[in-house]
C-alpha cells in the first residue's frame, strides 16, 4: 500500500463534510489504492466538537479499508500538521443585515490564521483548496500568509459553478453531461461570474451552434448559473451540500490528473483575460503534472463576454481593496 496522505478538512461537522468525508474515505477523491488520514477541524466549542465526534464514529462504522486514521480537533495546528491537502470548507456565513465588507473582514481574520499555520506546519508538498465563501478572496488572503509554500499551491473552488453550467447546457440540449466539455466559469464565485458558453462544446460542436438560441444563453443561462445557489437555499432552506461535495472531489481529482481537459479553478491571476494581477480569479486551467497546472490563454471572447469579465474583475478588485491590510 502507498504511504497514507494526510487530508486536513475544516468545517468538518458541517453539511458539506457530512456528504464529502465518506466519499474521501471510500477513495473517490484520491483513488482506490491511496490510504488516507483525515485530520478534522471544528470550532473548539462543546456542540461542534460533539457533532464532530459523531461524524468520526460514523466514519469508523463505515469500515473503510483506505481510512488509516482520524484526528478530531479544535486546534488548527493539530489539524494542519504534516497535511498533504488542506480542504478549507469552514467559513463564517453571512448573517442578517451583514454587509459584504463585514463578511470579507470577518472571514479574512479566519483565513489569515489558517494560512499562517498551514505554511508553518503542513507538508512541503501541501496543496490548499478554499471552499468557504467568499472563496476567491479568502484564498487570496490565506495565500498571502505563506512564506514557505508557493502561492500556486492555493486554489479556490469554482468547480460547482462549472458543474451547474454543464448540467444546464446538457438539459437544454437534451444530451448527457458527458457530451459537454470545455465549459469554463470565469471570475468570482458570486453572481458576477461568467460561464463561457461560446468556447464550450457539445460533442465537439460549439454550444451556440447546437442550442441555436443566443438570447436564451445570454439572458437565461448565464443568470441561472449565477443564481443557482440562491435557488437551492430557497428550495431546501439550506445551502448546497451534496453538489458542493461532488464539486470538491472533481476539483481535487482534476488537479491531480494531468490531461488535456479544461477545468475551472480560481488561481492567482497573471493578467490573463483582463483580470487584475494578484487577484484570485477563476480561469481555464490545464493540469500538466499531479498538483501542477497552467492557465490556458487561448480562449477568445467577444465584446459582450469581455464586459462580463470586466464586471467580475471589478468585484474581485473591490474585495481585494476591502481586505488590503490582511495581504501582508
Amino acid at each position: 500500500m502507498n504511504k497514507p496522505l494526510r487530508i486536513a478538512v475544516t468545517g468538518a461537522a458541517g453539511q458539506i463534510c457530512y456528504a464529502l468525508l465518506p466519499r474521501i474515505a471510500a477513495g473517490e477523491m484520491f483513488g482506490p489504492d491511496q490510504p488516507i488520514i483525515l485530520q478534522l477541524l471544528e470550532l473548539p466549542l462543546e456542540k461542534p466538537q460533539q457533532a464532530l465526534a459523531g461524524v468520526a464514529m460514523e466514519l469508523e462504522d463505515g469500515a473503510y479499508p483506505l481510512l488509516s486514521g482520524i484526528v478530531c480537533t479544535g486546534d488548527p495546528a493539530s489539524a494542519f500538521r504534516d497535511a498533504d491537502w488542506c480542504l478549507l470548507i469552514g467559513s463564517k456565513p453571512r448573517g442578517p443585515g451583514m454587509e459584504r465588507a463585514d463578511l470579507l473582514k470577518d472571514n479574512g481574520r479566519i483565513f489569515v490564521e489558517q494560512g499562517r499555520i498551514i505554511d508553518a506546519v503542513a507538508s512541503d508538498a501541501c496543496r490548499v483548496v478554499v471552499v468557504g465563501n467568499p472563496c476567491n478572496t479568502n484564498c487570496m488572503i490565506a495565500a498571502h500568509q505563506a512564506r514557505r509554500l508557493p502561492r500556486s499551491r492555493f486554489t479556490a473552488m469554482t468547480r460547482l459553478d462549472q458543474n451547474r453550467a454543464v448540467a444546464q447546457i446538457a438539459k437544454r440540449a437534451q444530451v448527457s453531461v458527458s457530451a459537454v466539455h470545455d465549459l469554463v466559469v470565469y471570475g468570482n464565485h458570486s453572481p458576477t461570474m461568467y460561464p463561457d458558453f461560446v468556447n464550450a462544446r457539445i460533442n465537439g460542436v460549439p454550444v451556440p451552434e447546437v442550442i441555436g438560441d443566443l438570447g436564451w444563453l445570454r439572458e437565461s443561462f448565464v443568470p441561472a448559473v449565477a443564481q443557482r445557489g440562491a435557488e437551492i437555499i430557497k428550495a431546501r432552506g439550506v445551502s448546497s451540500a451534496a453538489s458542493a461535495a461532488q464539486a470538491l472531489i472533481d476539483h481535487v481529482r482534476a488537479l491531480r490528473t494531468p490531461g488535456a481537459a479544461l477545468h475551472s479553478v480560481a488561481v492567482e491571476s497573471d493578467g490573463s483575460y483582463g483580470f487584475a494581477p494578484g487577484v484570485w480569479a477563476s480561469v481555464p486551467v490545464r493540469t500538466v503534472a499531479p498538483g501542477e497546472y497552467r492557465i490556458d490563454t487561448r480562449c477568445a471572447h467577444d465584446d459582450w463576454a469581455r464586459a462580463k469579465l470586466a464586471a467580475t474583475n471589478a468585484e474581485l478588485v473591490a474585495e481585494r481593496d476591502t481586505v488590503r491590510e490582511m495581504l501582508t
